[in-house]
């Protein structure tokens, strides 16, 4: 017995050192260099990070305290990124009352990057607590006042920390190379409710004090918040949606599908392993129209179109649970590793709910916009940006967020799954998720990966470097077709043949007759000189202008100005007045700026002037640039 006890105590230590060993493999930071932080992670980094913050609408401030926990190291300083915020002290130490003020220097400003902080540690350095508050500087942090929200009765607050935006709210290392777990004391104001990309409240709290924590390790740019009015719906199997009480019912009506798409996606690829899967749907200056923050996606007003068309969006965001949130881009260089894995893994969801005609039809709109950003990037200064992998330093990463990322990456996907077969195509995607869970991972160790675990055991002949290194889009590439959206070209071809409108039963038909996708083929259809009448009847049948959904008016006010048709400018107005997300409102700025009637970009600066109020600043800064033509 005595033996028997002994030999399961040594293997009960040994088990336990191997499992600390493996926690620590998982957490510490690769040894790639990250050209957009200044943290200096491969030395020191940031295991846990616990957040204090009091959010104060009063003076558009957030007040907070940043404590680091470190890892074991050998430096004598730590480097963080920051960038619009104010320093107030840094202290080292566990005990708030026992806390040592140490030296710290913020170095010189960098228009994207920011600047570093640098504190003075020792090697028996384990905690380092910054003091900070937010500015008018601060990049991340939307405050809006009642008049910007659905209810017109709170003040409303996120965060929109991807790419780089994080470090303009919280004093951290910056950077998806190294993932963390974080804790967070938020107080708001008691009439509101704080949520997190973390476990969350269902209900108010009497005091407006929150305590959030987030077990499992991710990288920076995940880490958000949001206070707002908010009552939740539970839509069932752990699925919610937060929402301003007058868009509650809406949106738990057209995400009431959430729970399937849960259970189609473990059916695909295994567990969902973030505990929750909520919603939360923010104000229409939101710059997109979803972000994948864990357990708590945030949405924007224009996914309420009233007939689930445009739920993909939604099934975008759950996918990045395992691609991005849990296996995430080493570098934003390799963002094609979170965007092209989840546009692939979407349309997989939406085949497993709503058939493969529908998945289709949702690739098919993809590949329009795909060809012209290739079109677009081909010509410009940096063509090489129709690679997958990118190289992005000193410049922005959001110069990187483009389709090639997503719809080429996720046709590189689709095409390597005709080349090797969907079965072994979802083995392999299951041990890839499951191998780099809770890792970084760049470009490189995927490409490494690819060829071990599929192309190679499998004899397969598959040309990946031409896809992730090249330009354009290679010879191979997966050919989707679609009866139905053949079906609109067609209508729109006889169109801008005859010139007139038709009598035919097509212009009978009303617009909830077709799928948004379907919409958008038809108007992308229309010759750019269609008759402004004809414009003007077609609006009259269909009311684009009027009442039709956001992603539907974006592709036809664009339309509008290529037409000349300017009897819309008060709705185009309207719309740009209204709705912050960045791909649907720059193109249409983009095209009044392209046109070649000076009143319509006198228009857009118009326009601009009155709306950028209700813009988050990544909307704002790129709508900026559109309109001085940089």
């Amino acid at each position: 017995m005595r033996l028997t006890s002994l030999l399961l105590l040594l293997t009960l230590l040994f088990s336990c050192e191997n499992e600390t060993i493996e926690r620590e493999s998982e957490s510490a930071p690769s040894k790639t260099k990250d050209s957009h932080s200044y943290a200096n992670v491969n030395e020191i980094h940031t295991e846990h990070i616990h957040l204090d913050l009091d959010v104060n609408f009063e003076n558009k401030t957030l007040y907070g305290v940043a404590r680091h926990r470190m890892s074991k190291h050998e430096t004598s300083e730590a480097i963080f990124d920051v960038k619009g915020i104010e320093i107030m002290k840094v202290t080292l130490g566990k005990d708030k009352n026992k806390e040592k003020a140490t030296e710290y220097t913020v170095g010189k400003n960098d228009k994207m990057l920011g600047a570093p902080l640098t504190v003075t540690v020792d090697k028996n350095t384990q905690y380092i607590n910054i003091y900070y508050k937010t500015t008018e500087a601060t990049e991340a942090l939307d405050w809006l006042p009642p008049s910007l929200t659905a209810g017109k009765q709170h003040p409303f607050l996120y965060t929109q920390g991807q790419a780089i935006l994080t470090r303009s709210w919280i004093p951290l290392q910056d950077t998806p190379l190294n993932r963390i777990t974080y804790s967070a004391d938020v107080n708001v104001p008691k009439e509101l409710m704080a949520i997190m990309s973390a476990e969350n409240p269902t209900e108010k709290s009497e005091n407006g004090n929150y305590h959030f924590e987030m077990r499992q390790p991710i990288p920076s740019y995940l880490i958000a918040l949001a206070v707002g009015d908010f009552v939740y719906t539970d839509l069932g199997s752990k699925c919610g949606v937060y929402a301003e009480p007058s868009l509650a019912q809406a949106a738990a009506y057209e995400f009431e599908d959430v729970p399937k798409m849960m259970q189609a996606a473990e059916g695909l690829y295994g567990d969902y392993r973030w505990d929750q899967y909520d919603i939360v749907m923010l104000p229409y200056s939101f710059p997109f129209g979803g972000m994948e923050n864990p357990r708590l996606t945030f949405a924007n007003p224009t996914l309420l179109a009233g007939d689930k068309s445009l739920v993909s969006v939604i099934a975008h965001e759950l996918a990045h649970s395992w691609s991005g949130n849990l296996v995430t881009n080493a570098t934003w260089n390799d963002f094609w590793l979170n965007e092209g894995f989840t546009v692939y893994f979407e349309n997989r969801i939406m085949e497993e709910l709503y058939g493969k005609e529908t998945a289709d039809i949702l690739a098919l709109i993809e590949f329009q916009d795909l060809e012209i950003a290739l079109i677009d990037l081909g010509e410009s200064e940096h063509p090489e940006d129709t690679h997958l992998k990118l190289e992005l330093e000193n410049r922005n990463p959001d110069d990187g967020m483009t389709d090639i990322a997503y719809v080429k990456g996720a046709y590189f996907l689709r095409t390597l799954e005709q080349a090797v077969g969907r079965e072994k195509m979802d083995t392999f995607l299951e041990k890839y998720f499951n191998a780099f869970a809770f890792k970084t991972i760049t470009t490189a160790e995927f490409e490494t990966y690819l060829n071990e675990k599929l192309l190679e055991p499998n004899q397969i002949e598959f040309n990946a470097k031409e896809w992730i290194y090249q330009e354009g889009l290679p010879s191979n590439c997966i050919k989707i077709e679609s009866d139905r959206l053949d079906f609109m070209m067609e209508a729109a071809n006889e169109l801008n043949e005859s010139e007139t409108i038709q009598n035919g039963a097509f212009f009978r038909k009303k617009r909830s007759d077709f799928l948004t996708q379907e919409w958008l083929t038809f108007i992308r259809s229309l010759k750019h000189d269609t008759d402004p009448k004809i414009m003007m009847a077609l609006d009259k049948s269909f009311r684009f202008s009027f009442d039709a959904n956001p992603a539907i008016k974006s592709d036809w006010f664009k339309l509008c100005v290529r037409t000349g048709y300017t009897a819309v400018r008060p709705q185009m107005k309207a719309f740009l007045c209204k709705i912050g997300r960045r791909w649907f409102i720059e193109s249409v700025y983009q095209c009044l700026m392209d046109s070649e009637d000076p009143s319509d970009a006198a228009f857009a600066a118009e326009v601009f002037e009155e709306a950028k109020k209700g813009y988050h600043f990544v909307s704002r800064s790129t709508i900026e640039q559109v309109v001085a033509g940089t």
